[in-house]
């Protein structure tokens, strides 16, 4: 049986373990090197799913807290924990990085022993975000995703431009997270300590949270990412090897708002209501308007990508909410996009790999020939536009519950994201599946094999699962964002 106490230490370390495996296995073993990155990501999720099991759902204290020395007389240690905020977050990662391992299977030829790494490492990073209590520690492993994902995208991407694409990723999210950096020596100097328990119970002076709120949005803004930091984000997608939009978007998009609702909110509750007119606008904005964009792109890879920024300002205004049901509905549909757009992007990756491109004009009646593949995209692309019964309706039927308590027009303009939604999901349905086929541009007819379908398969159950019983999510974060929304209205 394992240890409860070092359960999200031996999670952390077990991507690790199969790194250094991997360096140290030749480079032309390209079978051994897969198996190796496959079986210890699955390892480390089925160990993460114990995380769920022995979760109590009684209390909103941290939980499987794990504290290690680091720099005791600063006061600054490594302190894992997770709360039902964090947890679905920590498992969302342990099950997308196995099935990007799959989804590169055949696609990715060369420097496979590079790549396999890479993925091990940022997951054992992106774990660490979402587990560690310390703030200074927060922001380094916050800051080290960066590199893995600068490196994926800058070698193994599908064109040209895919250096620039890496550039624009690592330096508009960077410079943002300057600003958070010297925030974080701020609140050293004024508490004395980087731990998140004891800076959640300290008050700031109203002047002081606003200068910080602004030094953490700056941050988090361009990872959700908000207007007019944006434009990075359809960028690296498109240049992205599969498996990187896949992890981009069910992964990484999903570190800012878990900033917000883990630092911004309990820290800085009175700037937080404050500035909360301010975050509405540019969310109802930028959801309108990425949809709008999104109408009007010939390639598929940017639809996606445009619907995820949409989809991500959706979960903002959700938070911003401040109440249960806002804020519930927006980590479930935090969750949901994971599994959504995770799965449109490896849709874009099936046929892609088949026919070497992604712009919708070259397709057309693949619903013929490849009639599995267009099933499945038929499932994700209404899930994406919110259809009952789906992951997707529950997190934004909450969400707008949550946002039409506090202001109704930004509910109004936040719903319109839903409808545009189902206007460029359906269009790019339309273009791809039904119609002649374009025999011309498509030689090669296979439908979908088992490795394929296999990736789809744990994604559309959960996406299935969680709209029809969504009880069984809801529970676990119930005493967390009870929490989390009594302490920043007593605070306020």
């Amino acid at each position: 049986m394992l240890c409860t106490d070092n359960i999200l230490l031996y999670i952390l370390l077990l991507p690790i373990f199969g790194a250094i495996l991997i360096l140290f296995t030749p480079g032309s073993q390209i079978k051994t090197i897969r198996t190796i990155a496959l079986a210890s990501s699955m390892l480390t999720l089925v160990v993460s799913l114990f995380l769920w099991i022995w979760f109590d759902k009684s209390t909103a204290k941290f939980q499987f807290v794990n504290e290690l020395l680091w720099i005791p007389s600063s006061n600054i240690n490594f302190v894992l924990g997770i709360d039902g905020i964090s947890l679905f977050f920590v498992l969302l990662t342990t099950l997308i990085l196995p099935l990007c391992i799959l989804a590169s299977w055949g696609s990715i030829q060369v420097h496979v022993k590079e790549y396999m790494i890479a993925f091990l490492v940022m997951e054992s990073m992106l774990i660490a975000v979402f587990c560690v209590l310390d703030l200074l520690l927060f922001y380094v492993f916050f800051e080290s995703v960066l590199i893995p994902m600068f490196i994926i995208i800058g070698l193994w991407g599908s064109r040209e431009r895919k250096v620039r694409a890496a550039y624009m990723f690592f330096m508009y999210t960077l410079l943002g997270s300057v600003l958070m950096l010297l925030g974080i020596i701020f609140i050293y100097f004024q508490v004395g300590t980087t731990d998140i328990t004891i800076l959640m119970t300290s008050q700031f002076e109203p002047f002081h949270q606003k200068v910080l709120w602004l030094a953490f949005f700056a941050s988090f803004a361009s990872k959700v990412p908000m207007l007019p930091v944006h434009i990075w984000l359809p960028e690296a997608h498109v240049e992205a090897p599969t498996a990187g939009s896949v992890i981009l978007a069910s992964i990484l998009l999903k570190l800012g708002t878990y900033g917000f609702l883990r630092f911004s909110l309990p820290m800085f509750p009175v700037a937080s209501i404050y500035f909360t007119p301010f975050v509405y606008t540019m969310a109802a904005l930028a959801v309108v308007y990425t949809s709008l964009t999104a109408i009007r792109q010939t390639d598929m890879k940017r639809i996606i990508a445009y619907s995820s920024v949409a989809h991500m300002n959706l979960v903002l205004i959700g938070i911003f909410s401040f109440n249960i049901p806002g804020i519930e509905g927006a980590i479930l549909q935090s969750l949901s996009h994971g599994f959504v757009s995770g799965a449109l992007f490896l849709c874009v990756g099936v046929i892609y790999d088949r026919h070497h491109t992604r712009m919708i004009k070259y397709y057309g009646g693949l619903v013929h020939t490849m009639p599995i593949f267009a099933t499945l995209f038929l499932f994700f692309t209404m899930a994406n536009i919110a259809l009952p019964g789906t992951s997707s309706f529950v997190g934004e039927f909450l969400i707008l519950v949550g946002a039409f308590k506090a202001n109704t027009t930004i509910t109004f303009l936040g719903a319109t994201g839903m409808v545009l939604g189902g206007g460029y999901s359906l269009w790019l349905y339309n273009r791809v599946a039904f119609g002649n086929i374009k025999l011309q541009y498509t030689s090669h007819f296979t439908d979908m094999n088992k490795r394929e379908f296999l990736v789809f398969a744990p994604l559309a159950f959960g996406t299935l699962f969680m709209g029809v019983y969504p009880e069984v999510f809801l529970d676990p974060i119930h005493m967390s964002v009870n929490n989390l929304v009594n302490q920043v209205m007593l605070s306020y």
